[in-house]
């Protein structure tokens, strides 16, 4: 099946009687990476998959304000960030937590999932992903899973690509200490 471009996907959004094909078009291209990108930062299958249906809620409700200075993936990206982050946020605040017993929280959720069927190391991997600050995960994410560029990941955090390259260099420097101090 051929690739449907991102400026065709705008073109019929913008068409009434082509609305709806158009957003499904959206979905078959990007919903499976934005669930595994919010996946990867809030670990829980029934959470990434309420927050990629609130994610596409509002795909659809402001795609057609979407002014082509970015990306359309981008754009998508951006949302899906923010509102992982704003439910991280959130779920630390409802519980009165410190993000670090969220993040042990999240640990457990890991090894009791039924969803996630890596490997030990993969495991490893994610648990080494939750011992490190918000930012550095969410970088190392978007630069090791979605190889993004610096470049599109500024685009979508608002931060520097200095800052960026000096994230995922901690965030690797981390990792590799927490994967050769654990068995």
């Amino acid at each position: 099946m051929k690739q449907v471009e991102d400026s065709e996907i705008l073109e019929k959004f913008a068409n009434e009687r082509t609305k709806n094909e158009a957003f499904n078009l959206l979905l078959n291209k990007y919903q499976q990476k934005i669930y595994w990108h919010v996946r990867r930062l809030v670990i829980d299958h029934d959470d990434a998959d309420d927050l990629v249906q609130d994610i596409f809620v509002k795909v659809w409700k402001y795609l057609g304000n979407f002014r082509n200075d970015s990306q359309l993936y981008t754009w998508l990206y951006r949302i899906a960030t923010n509102e992982c982050i704003t439910f991280l946020n959130k779920k630390k605040q409802k519980n009165n937590v410190s993000l670090d017993d969220v993040s042990y929280d999240l640990a457990d959720k890991l090894e009791e999932s039924n969803y996630f069927n890596g490997d030990k190391i993969q495991r490893k991997l994610q648990q080494a992903l939750l011992t490190l600050p918000e930012k550095q995960r969410l970088v190392f994410n978007m630069k090791y899973y979605d190889d993004l560029k610096y470049d599109e990941i500024s685009e979508i955090t608002g931060t520097s690509v200095g800052a960026l390259k000096a994230s995922f260099h901690l965030a690797v420097k981390k990792i590799e200490s927490f994967l050769l101090n654990t068995d």
